[in-house]
């Protein structure tokens, strides 16, 4: 078993439990109850081609690395994130892997920040869509990876359906058109293979090209540093998650205004 095949089989066991928790009619409900989020779309388009937004993410840790951040608060660092000038927050909300929690998600909706959250976590029901909803998201993570083609395309109706946008996220050539067959308006390119853990910048180098124009593109991982900004500027990379690069800085504030702004030297 890959890392990912068994992070799956964990997540349908999770949801299976979650479901005779709160009842589908119930979620139904708390979801048409949610005002119109903020547009996550909008916010991670980069029309002017310089920096890539920054999607900063909530995260504790991960597989392959551990612990990241010891004295970890979601919402003080949603706050942070916020103030200093990221474009939207995606919130990792698997519990088991990386010490994340759909409550997270609900609690940095309540701030009001006006930035747009991502669902990030492993989604594969409709059921999980509906509790990003619930929970004040604006945008769902859709892994092509660990989802057959017909499920992927039943997700991106059933989100639009909910008025939430989805990023679409692949690795390869191969993910990259099946995305693309779907007619999705966000493609995520991960840098890390989510097999394997191993994480390269040339992934999001190699697959930039086989990306059209109108479409939003997201680079995922891998991101720590002023000069992998500059590279991913120069491809004209709408946006950029980053998680670790910025839960493991000494000064996160600062660390978010080092990768947001333009330098002369672009």
């Amino acid at each position: 078993m890959t890392i990912l095949t068994d992070i799956l089989a964990r997540k349908q066991e999770e949801v299976k439990q979650q479901r005779r928790s709160i009842p589908l009619q119930e979620l139904e409900q708390s979801a048409a109850a949610m005002p119109p989020p903020p547009d996550f779309l909008a916010a991670t388009t980069n029309k002017s081609k310089q920096v890539p937004r920054l999607i900063a993410e909530v995260k504790q840790r991960s597989p392959s690395k551990g612990m990241l951040c010891e004295d970890f608060d979601p919402v003080t660092l949603a706050k942070t994130y916020a103030r200093n000038g990221a474009a939207a927050i995606s919130v990792l909300t698997d519990e088991y892997f990386f010490g994340g929690s759909i409550n997270h998600l609900q609690s940095i909706s309540t701030l009001s920040t006006g930035l747009p959250l991502l669902r990030k976590d492993f989604i594969f029901d409709r059921y999980q869509l509906l509790q990003a909803r619930a929970a004040g998201a604006s945008a769902a993570l859709l892994i092509v990876a660990m989802l057959e083609t017909t499920t992927l395309n039943e997700l991106i109706s059933a989100a639009a359906e909910l008025g939430l946008n989805v990023l679409v996220e692949v690795h390869n050539l191969e993910e990259l058109e099946t995305a693309l067959s779907t007619g999705t308006q966000i493609i995520g390119i991960n840098n890390r293979n989510l097999h394997t853990f191993e994480t390269s910048l040339d992934v999001t180098i190699a697959l930039r090209s086989h990306v059209p124009p109108e479409i939003c593109i997201v680079a995922e991982s891998g991101i720590h540093t002023h000069a992998d900004v500059k590279r991913l500027t120069a491809l004209g990379i709408d946006a950029m998650l980053i998680g670790e690069g910025l839960v493991t800085a000494p000064d996160v504030g600062s660390k978010v205004r080092e990768l947001t702004q333009f330098y002369d030297s672009y």
